[in-house]
């Protein structure tokens, strides 16, 4: 393997919690308003986890039989439309992580660092438009000289996860093919297109997911803490002389 391709919330930086709250806090009063089942926590995990935003308001609506129309990204946070709720929701996240801040993850960071010693490239591929933001916070951006994010992936038409194409677009800008490189998710979503991309291992980091679910949706290793892959990654050339 030649290069890991890192999704961003929950892999590298604790950020999922700050997506879980920025979505709850849209959708409990939402759903209560519209007098359907209320919002729980696992509603996070079964319809919005790794999806680009859109696609998770529009997943969770679903869910509900509510129906909206699509609108447009230009839409108000006020507006009750597909868009307008993505954007009501960004607005809570970015309030959050203004109020909270956040700190990539120890084993995480340890991991990341162990790769680049040992040559490896390394990629964020992430549905969030905030990736950027949120990697300057962490103090991590500058580590990651690929990052195809949700405005990436805007841009030049590549549809979100599960579809392997961000992750595919990533490996094309180290010029290696999907076999040489490594997917690490946290997300069912995000392990299926490590699947459906045929990429050469696909690793789960288990952050409320599920073990089982992650294994069922393409996963090929599950793990609670990258540090656990230190001692597996290659050891750095200048060991070896």
């Amino acid at each position: 393997m030649r290069a890991l391709l890192f999704d961003l919330d929950g892999v590298l930086t604790p950020t999922a919690d700050v997506h879980m709250r920025a979505w709850s806090r849209l959708f409990t009063p939402y759903l209560e308003q519209h007098g359907v089942a209320p919002y729980t926590e696992q509603d996070y995990f079964d319809s919005i986890d790794g999806k680009p935003r859109y696609d998770g308001v529009r997943s969770l609506l679903e869910s509900r039989g509510i129906d909206l129309p699509e609108g447009s990204p230009d839409d108000g946070p006020d507006q009750d439309t597909v868009c307008g709720l993505g954007n009501r929701k960004n607005a809570e996240f970015t309030a959050e992580l203004a109020e909270h801040g956040v700190e990539p993850y120890p084993g995480s960071l340890r991991f990341l660092v162990a790769a680049t010693d040992a040559g490896m490239s390394v990629a964020v591929v992430s549905s969030s438009a905030n990736a950027v933001q949120v990697l300057r916070t962490a103090g991590i951006f500058e580590r990651f000289p690929v990052i195809v994010d949700g405005v990436v992936a805007r841009e030049d038409g590549l549809p979100g996860k599960p579809a392997p194409d961000t992750y595919l677009d990533a490996a094309s800008r180290f010029g290696l093919t999907a076999a040489e490189c490594v997917v690490v998710e946290d997300a069912t979503s995000g392990v299926a297109a490590g699947r459906n991309g045929a990429f050469g291992l696909v690793i789960g980091v288990d952050r409320g997911a599920g073990a089982d679910d992650l294994r069922a949706n393409g996963a090929d290793v599950v793990v609670t803490d990258l540090a656990e892959l230190v001692p597996d990654l290659p050891r750095p050339a200048t060991a070896e002389l």
